[in-house]
């Protein structure tokens, strides 16, 4: 079974953003990257359903040079091969899925994995972006996934439950945190990764879609109020709620 997994490298989730001077992206001095926590969660998949049916998981990421670090994560983690699509410039998420898309279709996977979102931007387009270029049926927020004879039973979360559905494979699978545990990457899969090739790919071009206009940190929070400390505060606080805060 060819299985390929689509990863991104991103600001560390404790990295405190700061705006760049052109005020329209991130100012990147002192950033940690890491490879995005939802796209951990695809890997592991992949790796999973690769020794269960046997076959190969190849990591694709579109990024400039710095990407190959959250390759060589997902080499020691286990993954048999990595493609870096080079773009040093910054894409939307229809670039992306573009650069995606077009490395994607001459692999020909059975399956391809994607975190359900990545954690920079969040807007969760990627995945089914690149479903929908591939004319391929796409399953998202998955915290379950079976694999059965060409097709695979999934359950995907949906608000205040879930729902099982059958899609026939290839497809494309955006992974939910719960549908694995992500391994630690070991020493001897680490050592072993220094040394595994990345392949280079110059990236397919696209069109830019979407442009940013201004970029601002949300306005500093108000300070607090007492208006009372026993119930003949009540009436003050409803009307402040109402007039002020206008909540209710």
């Amino acid at each position: 079974m060819k299985i390929a997994v689509c990863i991104n490298h991103v600001p560390d989730s404790e990295t405190k953003a700061k705006i760049g001077a052109d005020g329209l992206s991130l100012d990147r001095a002192g950033i940690n990257y890491m490879m995005s926590p939802y796209d951990e969660v695809a890997v592991e998949e992949a790796l999973r359903i690769r020794d269960k049916f046997t076959g190969e998981v190849t990591a694709l990421s579109l990024g400039n040079e710095k990407n190959k670090e959250t390759l060589r994560k997902a080499l020691a983690m286990g993954v048999d091969k990595a493609i870096l699509l080079k773009d040093d410039a910054e894409r939307d998420s229809h670039g992306v899925a573009v650069g995606l898309a077009a490395a994607l279709k001459p692999l020909a996977p059975d399956v391809i994995l994607f975190g359900k979102q990545s954690i920079d931007y969040d807007n969760a387009q990627v995945g089914v972006l690149v479903a929908e270029m591939l004319g391929m049926p796409s399953v998202g927020v998955v915290i379950k996934i079976d694999m059965q004879d060409g097709k695979a039973v999934c359950v995907r979360e949906i608000e205040g439950g879930h729902e099982t559905v059958e899609t026939r494979l290839p497809s494309v699978f955006l992974a939910q945190k719960g549908l694995n545990e992500p391994r630690y990457p070991s020493l001897k899969g680490i050592m072993a990764a220094k040394n595994k090739p990345i392949e280079e790919q110059t990236a397919a071009a696209a069109e830019r879609l979407v442009e940013t206009l201004a970029m601002r940190k949300p306005p500093a929070k108000a300070a607090g109020r007492i208006v009372g400390t026993d119930k003949t505060a009540v009436p003050e606080l409803i009307r402040l709620l109402r007039e002020e805060a206008k909540v209710i």
